[in-house]
């Protein structure tokens, strides 16, 4: 059972042994540090802060604690109850929020959940103010409001159909163009809360839509990241009811992949890939994505005319990035799109409502859109992270053993090669050292990070 305190938030597996596991106890005090921070740094006679979570069986639990223990730090909790955490992003902004948390566990399985911690502009912690919350959960200075000044809980209603009412109003969503297409789209959403949103935001848009796994249980149905092994019933269901394509996100709705009418993924890699392909076209500019990221983007992007810039892994860094460079779209390669035009977070929704609308102006198929791309593949392999291993210290020589190739380190070890590339980092969300390759075939990636596994074991 695990326990990762992060500047990103906390993150564990339900019950055992608090300080070991996410336990009610650990939610109250990374809650009450939350609080805190909040008001060391923001003065104000009132707060608020927005909550909402995933459908992961220990949701409820978990924001019940969350939403108590910030009334009896004197904040007043705006609650969304089931939404997403792109909603929640949103939410902050519309209802003037000083922060938000979201309580998801995003891709991890369901005996997993997380509390992920906003400022008040909806976007995620920066380094400095994340690691101020976890020294206030450390040490344990909270700051609790006498009775009367205990906060309050509203509930909100509407926060997804205002998410959605806004995608629908960005000038590059056609919805029109695309209740021509007649498009028919199977849905899978683990049975979590995109389960809610998807449909809704497919219905305003003219789709016919085939769910499956689109009840809100939290029972997840297959390993709930996005990836081509988990999306076996998705392919076939496809193929099955001739779709025009297929759609799945993972539990908290930040991540999105595709598979096209053939029953084929479309790699969630291609997700930023194509949605920046249409966003370019029509507002040229730069764009982003992190260093574990396909080089396809860099390719579509000097297509266009604008330049690529590569951040950490994060997005917290990614936006970072987007920011400084002027981007007017990025992301992660996970099939995390972030548009600025709506908000600076990973956002499944505004990624279905782009590539809709590219698709409904190209009158392409989605494995001729596919096609269309630089074909690059890779290869995700993980090391588990043993008790005692020196994970800096591997890095560092790896490093030094391929200085020649000018290795980028601001988030592990990226490697650069003619035709490939490696990237090696420490999870933020796991206790793994994760192993990204990328080549020009899939053999190429695959011995390339089988190469770099064994790496690994030898700097150990």
């Amino acid at each position: 059972m695990t326990l990762i305190k992060s500047i990103s938030g906390i993150r564990g597996t339900i019950g055992g042994k608090t300080a070991d596991n996410l336990t009610p106890v650990d939610t109250v005090i990374f809650a009450a540090a939350y609080a805190t921070w909040l008001k060391k740094n923001i003065t104000l006679d009132h707060y608020r802060v927005v909550v909402g979570r995933d459908a992961r069986i220990s949701g409820s639990m978990i924001q019940g604690l969350v939403n108590q223990t910030l009334v009896g730090c004197g904040v007043e909790v705006m609650d969304l109850g089931l939404s997403t955490t792109p909603t929640v992003e949103m939410a902050v902004t519309q209802h003037q929020a000083q922060g938000g948390i979201v309580i998801t566990a995003s891709h991890n399985p369901l005996q997993w959940n997380a509390l992920k911690l906003l400022n008040d502009k909806g976007e995620f912690l920066n380094a400095s103010s994340g690691q101020a919350v976890l020294e206030i959960a450390k040490n344990k200075d909270f700051e609790f409001a006498e009775v009367d000044r205990l906060g309050k809980i509203h509930r909100i209603e509407d926060a997804i159909k205002d998410h959605i009412d806004k995608i629908l109003n960005l000038p590059l969503v056609n919805v029109h163009g695309v209740k021509k297409m007649n498009f028919k789209i199977v849905v899978d959403a683990v049975n979590s809360t995109g389960g809610i949103a998807i449909p809704q935001l497919l219905e305003s848009m003219g789709v016919e839509l085939v769910p499956i796994y689109c009840e809100p249980t939290g029972y997840f149905p297959h390993n709930p990241e996005p990836l081509k092994e988990h999306l076996t019933a998705l392919c076939e269901k496809v193929v099955k009811e001739k779709a025009d394509f297929g759609i799945v996100v993972d539990p908290d709705v930040d991540r999105l992949a595709f598979v096209d009418e053939n029953g084929v993924v479309f790699g969630e890699e291609y997700t930023l890939v194509a949605c920046s392909d249409y966003v370019l076209s029509k507002t040229p500019g730069n764009a982003v994505s992190n260093l574990s990221s396909t080089r396809a983007l860099a390719d579509i992007t000097k297509r266009h005319g604008g330049e690529y810039s590569s951040s950490g892994v994060g997005e917290v860094n990614v936006v970072e990035k987007m920011k400084a460079v002027n981007a007017v779209i990025g992301g992660e390669g996970n099939g995390g799109v972030i548009y600025p035009d709506l908000h600076y977070g990973r956002d499944a929704l505004v990624g279905v409502a782009l590539f809709l609308s590219f698709l409904a102006e190209k009158k392409a198929s989605v494995s001729a859109l596919r096609a269309s791309y630089p074909n690059y593949f890779m290869s995700k392999g993980k090391v588990q992270l043993a008790q005692g291993m020196d994970v800096n210290g591997i890095l560092n020589k790896i490093a030094e053993r391929y200085a020649e190739n000018k290795p980028i380190t601001i988030d592990g070890v990226k490697i650069d090669f003619t035709n490939s590339w490696v990237h090696l980092r420490k999870s933020n969300t796991e206790p793994i050292i994760r192993v990204y390759t990328e080549a020009e075939s899939e053999k190429e990636a695959e011995d390339l990070a089988e190469r770099f596994l064994k790496e690994i074991q030898s700097a150990g």
